[in-house]
């Protein structure tokens, strides 16, 4: 007699995942489970849903860095249990940190001797790093205007309308006035003239950005720090500089070595910068250096007796991984100021690869500048058809991510296309997204604007008019399907 039984629910050890019943069910959203799942069906289930995210390697729109080598990448899976905080436990990791600090503090020509400890710390990102120089700015000036026996109750910090959204936290957050330099068409960065026209006895500091978000390009220290200089001179004060190089620390340094913008200009007392951009990290590192010990008052550090040792911290976080301070010394030593040349060589020639080709179509101004963080911002020379969000949607369709946004004020009317080129970001690459942008350009010529679709379409509501937009919209699309099948 053979004796047989009913795998039961929880006896799963012969299933398949996708033969299981944990595909039946939609995954919770908003209460954990009662019950737990085999590992493999978790894994399987979140590695699926997790395919409709974009490539990373594709998504121009970010700075971040996407691609490491895989040496980097076991020491950072090595170190992925390590919580940074922990200096005592972790003295290695703590050293390596300040190694990190060191390197980058000469890198900005900050004024230390061969072997002196420089002033600087490990942050989560440049977003941190702001927070801790606009906090390290006030206090200084609030201390000022209390010895002087002013009032110090109504800060104020100067920037471009072009800066990070950071500012504006940093700004709502700790209670600091932001007096935005607007922009101009055809002038997409903080103008120093401007910004130094606003400076008051309360400016805290002027921000500079080296590298704008919107078009890569370097705002001019210099100009800015000689103009301050005089003001200074003529009132008095002592208005300092802060420099986010968030996008740029990494780059000015290897392929504009005589550009002035870091510590050689006296009035610069601070400097962030990302190392999970073109410091070529994994996202979650940035660095805030500074001038000296006199630029961060000593009041904002604290000294913690934690798990047997005094650690002095300056930092909104406590607890954070020790995987991209090893990633980024890693990639210092590894690379070199060699390495770091040739990558930042490369993506500038990639840059410019994508620049001529955007040119030869005819169909595109150029926004960006050749001199700056390589990327390239254009804008359609007729969008009277279509726009620059409807270029960004269809080159979805071939894999790219490609941002389209409007300019901050006064040149809010100004729309621009922006491409990020990163360290794996190839002149291959950079070709098939000319021919891409090229494929997308000639489908849209062909295509009705969406504006004649709703022209044509009378007295029908406003459902009934996108679904006829949308239909057409996919007639087309299943047309093309249909011409660039292959057999």
């Amino acid at each position: 007699m053979v004796l047989s039984k009913t795998v039961s629910q929880t006896d799963v050890s012969v299933h398949s995942t996708f033969a299981s019943r944990y595909v039946r069910t939609s995954l919770p959203r908003f209460k954990m489970p009662e019950n737990s799942i085999p590992k493999d069906a978790a894994f399987q289930i979140i590695n699926d849903e997790l395919m409709l995210d974009g490539n990373p390697r594709l998504n121009l729109a970010s700075f971040v860095t996407t691609w490491m080598e895989p040496e980097c990448d076991k020491l950072i899976m090595a170190a992925i249990n390590k919580n940074y905080v922990d200096m005592d436990e972790y003295p290695v990791t703590t050293e390596l940190q300040n190694r990190c600090v060191n390197m980058i503090a000469h890198l900005f020509n900050a004024p230390l001797g061969e072997s002196e400890t420089a002033v600087g710390v490990g942050t989560v990102g440049s977003s941190e790093a702001i927070m801790l120089a606009g906090l390290a700015f006030k206090r200084k000036w609030q201390n000022k205007m209390k010895a002087a026996g002013k009032p110090y109750d109504n800060p104020n910090i100067v920037t471009g309308a072009n800066v990070q959204v950071c500012w504006e936290k940093f700004a709502r957050y700790f209670e600091v006035e932001l007096k935005e330099v607007k922009l101009s068409e055809g002038y997409y960065v903080m103008d120093p003239q401007k910004a130094v026209e606003l400076v008051d006895e309360n400016t805290i500091c002027v921000a500079a950005i080296l590298g704008s978000t919107l078009n890569g390009e370097f705002e001019d220290v210099k100009l800015l720090n000689d103009l301050l200089i005089e003001k200074n001179k003529e009132t008095g004060w002592d208005t300092p500089i802060h420099v986010d190089a968030a996008s740029g620390g990494f780059i000015a340094p290897f392929i504009y070595p005589d550009l002035e913008w870091d510590f050689r200009l006296p009035l610069v007392k601070s400097i962030n910068v990302s190392g999970h951009k073109y410091g070529l990290v994994y996202a979650g590192i940035g660095w805030a250096i500074w001038r000296n010990k006199e630029d961060l008052p000593e009041e904002l550090i604290f000294h913690i007796n934690y798990l047997g040792a005094d650690q002095p911290t300056f930092t909104l976080n406590f607890s954070k991984g020790s995987s991209q301070v090893i990633a980024q010394y890693y990639q210092m030593i590894r690379l070199g100021y060699e390495g770091y040349q040739n990558v930042m060589e490369n993506c500038r020639e990639n840059m410019l690869v994508l620049k001529e080709g955007l040119e030869k179509t005819g169909r595109f101004n150029i926004v960006s500048k050749d001199n700056g963080v390589p990327l390239v911002a254009f804008s359609l020379k007729d969008s009277s058809r279509h726009t620059e969000f409807e270029v960004s949607e269809m080159l979805r369709r071939f894999g790219w991510i490609v941002p389209a946004y409007t300019m901050p004020p006064d040149a809010q009317h100004i729309t621009v296309l922006r491409v990020v080129i990163r360290e794996d970001f190839s002149r291959t690459l950079a070709e098939r997204l000319v021919a891409d942008i090229e494929k997308t350009m000639h489908e849209l010529d062909i295509l009705p604007s969406k504006a004649d679709i709703k022209n044509t379409v009378a007295k029908k509501s406003e459902l009934e008019t996108q679904r006829e937009i949308t239909t057409v919209w996919r007639k087309f699309v299943m047309n093309k399907k249909k011409t660039n099948g292959v057999c």
